[in-house]
């Protein structure tokens, strides 16, 4: 399990569901205008909705912000592998 008191800093903003700003961002997985795949300080998020775009990215400054129409967020397990795995694969068929 993942210790949100280890010093690692993510933060997610969302306005009216039609724009994310988040924090704490390592790196872009993958991105399209219904997902995207990132990897955070507090492991790996998606982001699922339509019409989703990059507004503002700084990966030296771990920061994205998303446009676009927001149905979901989910943390993928960082302990299942064979899950993240899976999820990876479909997504570069």
């Amino acid at each position: 399990m993942i210790d949100p008191g280890k010093g690692k800093l993510h933060d997610l903003r969302m306005h009216n569901r039609k724009l994310l700003d988040i924090s704490g961002v390592k790196n872009v997985e993958s991105f399209d205008s219904e997902e995207f795949l990132l990897q955070t300080e507090l492991g790996h998020l998606t982001i699922r909705g339509q019409n989703l775009h990059i507004k503002n990215l700084s990966l030296e400054e771990g920061i994205l912000s998303i446009e676009g129409l927001i149905h979901s967020l989910a943390y993928l397990n960082p302990g299942n592998q064979a899950k993240s795995k899976s999820l990876l694969g479909k997504l570069f068929k």
